[in-house]
């Protein structure tokens, strides 16, 4: 048996996920968390061969907490179903320690074959968004300046072209305001943008906006 943790802050989401988990007799419901902390919480209790994760969660959550989750439990493999096709943030999950990628849009037949495929120790990306990776990879005469971001400005970076305030983002992510308003600082720096409206267009200019 597979049993696998299911971790997703939307109680119609891990419903979802519980039916496509009943189509394979092998695969089996170890848990279910809704935040970062939970995630922890039941990944120290052991007992799991697989985690099922979402990006996006209150508490610890993205690259954060697959750096965590990997550091409780190495032998557990991260299989990460996220809303986010964008390779940027699929290529941060993978190098942060994830050992697989897919997006929620996709087919339950591929996210029981991901699931198999990590599960046996092999990695896992979806076709359209390693396509992506290899082709945002390609040599060009410019480094894309988002690419210098670190892990976590990255992360403001896209809450804040999401429509996210600083205060709404530091609930999220549990930093103070004025961390958050350092890392806004920071990265707008580096992204060479003057005002929210530039940092929006900057975003829709590289696709990463959902």
């Amino acid at each position: 048996m597979i049993r696998i943790l299911i971790a997703d802050d939307h109680a119609i989401v891990r419903q979802g996920l519980r039916q496509v988990l009943t189509l394979a007799p092998e695969l089996e419901l170890a848990g279910e968390a809704k935040n970062g902390w939970e995630v922890i919480e039941q990944v120290r209790a052991g007992n799991l061969n697989l985690l099922l994760l979402d990006m996006n969660m209150p508490g610890p959550n993205g690259v954060e907490l697959i750096k965590r989750v990997r550091e409780e439990a190495p032998r557990v493999p991260i299989l990460v179903l996220s809303m986010h096709g964008e390779s940027q943030i699929a290529g941060r999950a993978i190098k942060a320690g994830a050992a697989g990628y897919l997006t929620k849009d996709s087919e339950p037949e591929t996210l029981i074959a991901a699931i198999r495929q990590v599960a046996g120790g092999a990695n896992y990306i979806e076709p359209a968004v390693a396509a992506r990776m290899v082709f945002d990879a390609a040599p060009s005469d410019t480094e894309q300046p988002h690419l210098t971001l670190s892990d976590r400005e990255y992360q403001v970076f896209i809450l804040l072209v999401q429509g996210r305030g600083v205060t709404e983002i530091s609930k999220a992510l549990h930093l103070s305001a004025k961390t958050v308003s350092t890392h806004k600082f920071r990265l707008m720096q580096k992204l060479a943008v003057d005002n929210l409206s530039d940092l929006v267009r900057y975003a829709l200019k590289y696709g990463l906006t959902n």
